[in-house]
């Protein structure tokens, strides 16, 4: 199961950056943990510190302003790269729920969406927006069920998803909830598949 997602209301980071790639998000020295937590302590490891640890002050996600934000606005081609599922529980695991940006890598979409993390394309213009509100330190709402991002002055702005993403973000189901619920179907083939067998093997045993 993923958490289930309806609405959020929070601050964004933004990151105004194209092609960042998955390396980029979380670079390979850190790919040695076999769970899924503990990956937001490197994420943009290499953007967010200097090589002796300290935090550079001119990132993005350690300016004041992105503290504890839960939404991240970024540029084309977000997570594109490497296929690492790693990438998405970075992000996950800093704390973002929503990420926002005219297109992204595929993999790292799929990816995203199904740990729950919730990935928006928008039209270029229209993230363009979204950063100038989070510049000003307004909160966005993103709502799923709407399929709408409304800005502090009553702005809102649709965007497109895909409908089995969307149920499943909403229902807070992964693929194995997803296959649980066909248990019955999966049982009454089971049942069906050693006669089909048997059969199979009395027919070739036949001159």
């Amino acid at each position: 199961m993923i958490t289930p997602f309806r609405t959020l209301t929070s601050r964004a980071a933004v990151l105004d950056r194209a092609d960042v790639d998955t390396d980029q998000i979380v670079p390979k020295q850190f790919l040695k943990r076999i769970e899924r937590a503990g990956f937001g302590a490197h994420l943009f490891h290499d953007w967010r510190f200097h090589p002796d640890g300290r935090p550079r002050p001119e990132f993005e996600l350690n300016r004041p302003e992105a503290a504890g934000a839960r939404i991240l606005l970024a540029g084309r081609n977000f997570g594109c790269g490497s296929s690492r599922e790693h990438a998405a529980w970075a992000l996950e695991d800093y704390g973002f729920r929503v990420v926002i940006a005219p297109s992204f890598g595929d993999i790292f979409h799929t990816n995203a969406l199904k740990i729950g993390l919730v990935a928006i394309r928008l039209a270029p213009d229209e993230v363009k927006r979204l950063m100038e509100v989070a510049h000003e330190g307004g909160e966005l709402t993103v709502d799923l069920v709407d399929q709408t991002i409304e800005t502090p002055a009553g702005e809102r702005i649709a965007f497109p998803f895909d409908a089995h993403a969307r149920t499943c973000l909403l229902e807070g189901l992964d693929e194995i909830a997803l296959t649980s619920r066909r248990e019955a179907g999966i049982a009454a083939f089971e049942e069906l598949h050693p006669a089909r067998t048997a059969t199979t093997a009395l027919a070739g045993a036949l001159p």
